[in-house]
């Protein structure tokens, strides 16, 4: 039977949220909200020009603190502060690209970032559920056609995926050494690749192919053949809500937890980049690039059984529709309507939508 998120759970919940100036970030704050969540969020100012946490004014209504996860005296401060019931940590450096660019930034940020939130946590009475957001990239990519469990191996050729794998192998010590035997349930959750409107990442497929189609030239892809999980970022944000729900009344659900799209949504980028532009209309196409990058996966996949078998979590949007709302949503802010209520009405039809 399908789990959906329960509004009632989180209305009047003190929620604590990390890297909630970031794309996912947002979105999850202003679902949060609607929710009628008491929720502080910390984070660094947004890093790119225009943002999601601007332009949706989603620092309206929510306790909005600017802060470095690497300073962990500030971070204790705010948590503390806040006193919350739920922690989700989505603050990270979450590009492949910026980690071959910045390592030590990037395992400081992901790594002793991690460590830092749940040693606040263990500092922090009152708390009761904490979800840590990694990513499908902390698997030992080997690239077999299968995919991969919770129970897969943790690896990570490049720097931003091993540090994934750190902060799994972080959570997973935190939880057996201190937070277990305080009775703070702990689990962390692992998405495909996640695109929706308002993300302005630099060298993320989706962004790259919305601003190239809305300036009428052609897209440039720098691997059409690597083939991901694609799921409109509501999607694992669902499951990270359902899984917070169900740790504060089963705390046993403890451990790592697999939030990715079926295999019908698991394409390459070369067709996803075709479907959107036919879906943009007009003149959109791209091309592939020809300039040489740093090592990415070819193939990456998720089984997300244990999720839906034991959360009765499952995808609610088609990968058509996801990214149609995401067009709709581009095309709309290029008009300058008011992004917070498309925001919050895009949310409501996700949280209505009976897949077929």
């Amino acid at each position: 039977m399908e789990n959906v998120v329960n509004p009632a759970f989180w209305s009047g919940k003190r929620v604590f949220v990390t890297g909630h100036t970031g794309f996912k970030g947002s979105w999850l704050s202003l679902w949060l909200q609607q929710m009628g969540a008491e929720l502080t969020g910390y984070a660094l100012e947004p890093n790119t020009q225009p943002n999601l946490f601007n332009i949706a004014d989603v620092g309206h209504g929510m306790h909005s603190v600017i802060g470095d996860i690497r300073d962990q005296m500030h971070l204790q401060q705010a948590l503390s502060a806040s006193q919350p019931r739920i922690v989700i940590h989505l603050a990270a450096q979450a590009l492949v690209g910026e980690g071959y660019r910045d390592p030590l930034g990037t395992y400081a940020t992901n790594v002793q970032g991690t460590a830092n939130l749940l040693e606040a946590v263990r500092n922090t009475p009152g708390v009761q559920a904490v979800v840590v957001v990694t990513s499908d990239k902390c698997y030992e990519n080997k690239e077999w056609s299968w995919p991969y469990r919770e129970n897969e191996a943790l690896g990570g050729h490049d720097p931003y995926s091993s540090s994934k794998a750190c902060a799994e192998l972080v959570t997973a010590a935190y939880r057996q050494s201190f937070l277990a035997t305080a009775g703070i349930a702990l689990a962390s959750a692992r998405a495909g690749n996640v695109f929706g409107g308002g993300d302005w990442s630099a060298n993320r497929l989706i962004p790259d192919l919305l601003a190239a189609f809305a300036a009428s030239r052609p897209a440039q892809l720098r691997n059409p053949a690597a083939i991901r999980p694609w799921q409109h970022v509501l999607e694992p944000l669902a499951g990270y809500l359902i899984l917070a729900e169900r740790l504060v009344s089963n705390p046993h659900l403890v451990g790592a937890w697999n939030f990715g799209p079926g295999d019908a949504d698991c394409l390459s980028t070369g067709a996803i980049a075709t479907r959107m532009s036919s879906l943009w209309g007009g003149d959109a196409n791209w091309a592939p690039e020809t300039s040489n990058f740093p090592h990415e996966a070819g193939l990456l996949r998720l089984d997300s059984s244990l999720a839906r078998e034991q959360l009765g979590w499952k995808s609610r949007l088609s990968l058509d529709e996801a990214l149609a709302a995401t067009i709709s949503w581009h095309k709309t802010w290029l008009t300058g309507a008011n992004m917070r209520d498309v925001t919050l009405q895009q949310i409501n039809e996700f949280s209505n939508h009976v897949r077929v």
